[in-house]
């Protein structure tokens, strides 16, 4: 007989790696957004370290990333859990960014500090592009970080991605995009990396990569 609980779970599932789960947001995440975006180290490169209000997650963050499954065929933000333990790890994003073409989603991610420095943002990324050139109809990704994050940076290159540009955000963008108000704690210059499809299919067959992910059994 089929258990329909975890027939629902199954269903929650976007995406799987040998150590990650990647996961629908619910209703049931606050507590989980509190916490991650309540450390200063996590928000460092985000907004200059200031925590983000429990009332603005509960009111906007969270309803706009669970509102954006009914908007988006394949795209999204996604909880990753951390398989052995089921812990909240933090989450990723695919989809593409404001302006740009559907085709061309931009990759992200936010970690809690304990899950940094054992690979889970490149394992994650990885699954991620992999996913969208072989099953979303992805023509090219997208990522942006601060410059002085080398951290993200490295990730990014790790995934696949290499160094398109360095420009600088302006006072507006960082207001509007970040919620920076004093563009003085950005003093340097943002970046953007990419990897086209064509790029990425020839990494593969350079490298002779396994596959990072695997979409969850039906």
């Amino acid at each position: 007989m089929n258990d329909p609980t975890h027939t629902e779970a199954a269903m929650d599932v976007f995406l799987e790696t040998e150590r990650l789960v990647l996961r629908r947001f619910t209703a049931d995440d606050v507590d989980n957004l509190v916490e991650l975006d309540g450390d200063p180290d996590v928000m460092r490169y985000l907004n200059g370290g200031k925590p983000t209000p429990r009332e603005e997650i509960e009111q906007e963050t969270l309803p706009w990333f669970m509102g954006y499954y009914t908007r988006s065929e394949g795209y999204g933000f996604w909880v990753a859990i951390e398989k052995d333990t089921g812990a909240f790890l933090g989450w990723f994003h695919f989809r593409p960014y404001d302006g740009s073409p559907a085709d061309e989603p931009e990759l992200g991610y936010r970690l809690r500090k304990e899950a940094w420095g054992k690979g889970y943002a490149t394992e994650g990324s990885r699954a991620l592009v992999q996913k969208g050139f072989l099953e979303l109809g992805v023509r090219r990704v997208v990522a942006f970080t601060y410059g002085e994050n080398t951290a993200s940076r490295r990730v990014m290159e790790k995934a696949g991605l290499t160094l398109v540009r360095t420009f600088r955000m302006t006072p507006q963008q960082l207001e509007e995009i970040l919620g920076v108000t004093d563009p003085t704690i950005f003093p340097g210059d943002d970046v953007e990396y990419a990897v086209t499809k064509e790029e990425w299919e020839r990494q593969q067959a350079a490298c002779a990569l396994p596959l990072q992910g695997r979409a969850p059994a039906e």
